[in-house]
């Protein structure tokens, strides 16, 4: 088995109620903890990101000092060790076989972006598993998740997301997040195709 599940940013600050919470969110942490229920047995490796920034910088930038543009910076938001970085409590993470953390004091979209406590990359953990085929999911369509699969095509894998275990920022950019991603070779499905 060559397959991977990649599971982007599934954290309180990104769903209802959280620092740049999305719609949807929680609702695609029980989705996709009730796909991986059924569907584990599918995964040689099933990787798990989450944003992870320094609470005493501004992580190269990345939170903004005023007003924030929403593009480049963001209000302060996953702050290491505060519960808005942890995951979100409708996604049960016992599945998860390594959890990478990114944005370290610098700014971050790609789970290829971020290393296990071990400091091993997703690139590294592709590389020892043999996998060729990566299925992404989580949040959000229009940044991270967009991110973290065109890093995917760009490092040789097939990959497919499941459009609906993603939530995004804003229809429109999430729409053409997808198109982007389905032009650079990736597939869209759904967790039950």
């Amino acid at each position: 088995m060559t397959r991977s599940l990649f599971i982007v940013d599934v954290q309180n600050d990104f769903t209802e109620g959280g620092a740049l919470g999305v719609a949807g969110g929680d609702d695609v942490a029980r989705r996709i903890t009730s796909y991986l229920a059924d569907h584990r047995g599918d995964y040689a490796v099933i990787v798990a990101s989450r944003d992870w920034h320094d609470a005493d910088s501004d992580n190269g930038g990345h939170f903004a000092a005023g007003e924030p543009d929403f593009v480049h910076t963001w209000p302060v938001h996953c702050v290491a060790g505060t519960p808005g970085a942890e995951y979100d409590d409708h996604f049960d993470t016992s599945a998860v076989t390594y959890h990478l953390k990114k944005g370290q004091g610098e700014p971050a979209y790609s789970l290829f972006e971020g290393a296990t406590e071990d400091g091993r990359t997703a690139l590294q953990l592709l590389e020892e598993h043999g996998v060729l085929d990566i299925d992404v999911v989580g949040i959000a369509t229009d940044y991270c998740v967009r991110a973290s699969a065109l890093d995917a095509i760009a490092a040789g894998r097939h990959v497919r997301v499941l459009t609906d275990l993603v939530a995004g920022v804003a229809p429109d950019s999430s729409q053409a997040a997808l198109v982007e991603i389905a032009h650079a070779g990736g597939s869209l499905a759904t967790s039950v195709d």
